[in-house]
């Protein structure tokens, strides 16, 4: 016992200090354990195949593929017209939606649903996503109080009525509890959260080194200026034409910039967008549509000589195919190089759009444009060639970072699919009648967004997955284990309930609260609640007291814990995204804890009296 929670002390104590990553003193933690021979080398890595731990993961992608289609933005920009600006009426949004969810769904799919919603919210306001980030994962628990199926610990205090012969409790048994944790938490955060969530540091990182955006591209070189959008229609001439065999360049002065192909099922909700450059060999077809850049008389006397038909959209959307801007370096050996011989598109298959030198830019004839040392190129070709283009750091430099230009990218004509994929996962997860389980449930949502092309790639997908807060839990669980392999666990709550028991119910009923509150830091809040309300139930059969009132302290001490990122699943799925250390844990959430468990200890003798 004494090796155990002086493991514990130490691992609390490196997490406050926050010099070592969490995940590393975590796996330190469990090491320390297997060699002092506590745990088994088994019951130690029990964690890393918790289902738990496998559902954080799949929500996780299932989190990024909502942000990566747009379906985020697209369902932040309506709750940010409902704020309308007030960063207070934000604030409440968040909480109240989140809470509303959270009597549904379990908390941990709550956050994974919320998370890239606030994030976008946070990045279309100018607000750091650390500001509402940790309300969101506290809101979550708070509102799985508003429900019997709210949340686990909710089960475990049924059951233990029903076994020991109680009247069961309803849907909304907890409805009154709920609410007023979630009107506690709403007066407690507010404050706390701007006195010590305005990551001031994440705004500076966010300004420095940003490149421009690709709408701040397209206007600086006025490209939505020359550019208009042809389908190929299949009385066309020029269908299975190559473009070589079209010499546009020659006889109308005019560029293909790229080619794209738009195919969708009947429903609508399957689509798919394939973007390609116009290399000399490519062979057009119809239905291709073209987007041409030059004189708009000469793009109308090709498209009426070719039988094109105009598309009013002339906006450049950006999925496979990006834009970005280079600068040549003093020593360039293309330098003096008409652009034709300097090999941008036989080397990389990248287009040069137009060149900026000084003050102007150069947007016509380009081909027999020389180039000179300091010009800045616009340049535009698949993500992937665009990244190689920083290999080459001998004759230009890529200016802004083009691999995380295209992980902002969404692919919004995916966002139907990642819609009804994320609707069926939380269908399963609701309801019982559905034969499935949740992880399973996660699990195949997560494969689904990869499988129908909600990511760009495979790569993608893995790379939404943060596994710092995956190991920082799966490392602390096996800790449960071992609080209560040793007796701790047990020792610290018989202990506590005997010394308050003659004390009064109130005095005995925040003694249950706080001691199921304390162990929820360490063991998970389903097995804390298991190992408390037996003895609540005792305790209050001694006093001769009704026990509605002391499991209902069981259950909120296990769910309203908010002290630590690994005492719950949702405290972890936002520590990375926020931005967050131990220590705001604390700052944050310990006073929230403390609040919540005071005012509710006096709160439940008047909601179910002793």
């Amino acid at each position: 016992m004494t090796a155990t929670l002086t493991i514990l002390g130490l691992t609390v104590l490196m997490f406050i200090i926050g010099k070592v990553r969490s995940d590393i003193v975590a796996l330190c933690a469990l090491t320390a354990l297997i060699v002092l021979g506590i745990l088994t080398p088994e019951e130690a890595f029990t964690g890393f195949s918790s289902t738990v731990v496998i559902m954080m993961v799949g929500l996780f992608v299932v989190s990024g593929a909502i942000l990566q289609t747009g379906l985020a933005k697209a369902a932040s920009q309506k709750i940010m017209k409902l704020a309308a600006g007030s960063d207070t009426r934000l604030f409440l949004l968040v909480v109240l939606v989140t809470s509303a969810i959270g009597a549904f769904v379990s908390n941990t799919g709550t956050v994974a649903l919320m998370m890239p919603i606030v994030v976008s919210m946070a990045m279309q306001g100018g607000t750091p996503p650390g500001r509402l980030l940790m309300p969101l994962a506290f809101a979550s628990s708070m509102g799985g109080m508003l429900t019997l199926i709210g949340t686990p610990p909710n089960l475990v205090i049924q059951d233990a009525l029903v076994d020991a012969g109680y009247e069961p409790l309803g849907f909304f048994s907890f409805f009154p509890v709920g609410v007023t944790c979630i009107a506690v938490g709403i007066a407690v955060m507010l404050p706390l959260g701007k006195m010590f969530l305005n990551k001031k540091k994440e705004r500076a990182e966010g300004k420095a080194g940003r490149g421009k955006t690709l709408d701040e591209l397209v206007s600086e070189y006025r490209l939505d200026h020359a550019l208009r959008r042809y389908r190929i229609t299949q009385r066309s001439a020029i269908g299975g034409k190559t473009v070589a065999e079209l010499d546009m360049p020659s006889r109308y002065g005019l560029s293909i910039l790229e080619i794209r192909n738009e195919s969708s099922d009947r429903s609508g909700i399957l689509r798919n967008v394939t973007q390609s450059l116009a290399r000399p060999e490519t062979i057009l077809a119809a239905g291709d549509i073209v987007y041409l850049t030059g004189d708009m008389g000469q793009m109308e006397k090709f498209a009426a000589e070719n039988g094109l038909e105009r598309l009013d959209n002339n906006s450049m959307d950006f999925y496979d195919i990006g834009i970005s801007e280079i600068v040549l370096m003093p020593n360039a050996r293309i330098a003096g190089t008409p652009l034709r011989k300097s090999g941008f598109r036989e080397h990389y298959s990248i287009n040069v759009l137009g060149i900026k030198r000084g003050g102007d830019y150069i947007m016509d004839r380009l081909p027999e444009v020389k180039l000179q040392p300091g010009d800045v190129l616009l340049v535009q070709g698949k993500w992937s060639n665009i990244a190689l283009l920083a290999d080459d750091e001998t004759d230009w430099v890529v200016l802004g970072q083009p691999e995380k230009q295209a992980m902002q990218v969404t692919l919004d004509y995916k966002a139907p699919v990642a819609a009804v994929i994320m609707l069926a996962m939380v269908a399963a997860m609701v309801f019982d009648f559905i034969p499935v389980a949740p992880v399973t449930a996660v699990v195949a949502a997560a494969l689904l967004m990869v499988v129908t092309g909600c990511f760009r790639s495979v790569e993608a997908a893995y790379k939404t997955i943060n596994w710092e807060s995956v190991v920082l839990i799966a490392a602390m669980m096996p800790m449960s284990v071992a609080l209560e392999k040793t007796g701790t666990s047990a020792a610290i709550s018989h202990s506590l309930v005997a010394a308050l028991e003659p004390l009064g119910p109130t005095a005995l009923l925040a003694g249950i609260y706080f001691t199921t509150s304390l162990l929820t830091m360490f063991i998970s809040n389903t097995a804390t609640a298991v190992l408390m309300a037996p003895i609540a139930m005792s305790a209050a059969t001694e006093i001769g007291a009704s026990p509605y009132p002391f499991l209902f302290a069981v259950t909120l001490g296990a769910s309203m814990c908010f002290a630590s990122p690994f005492s719950t699943p949702p405290n972890a799925l936002v520590m990375h995204a926020g931005g967050y250390t131990f220590g705001d844990y604390i700052k944050v959430g310990l006073p929230l804890q403390l609040i919540v468990g005071i005012v509710m200890v006096f709160a439940l003798p008047l909601l179910f009296p002793f």
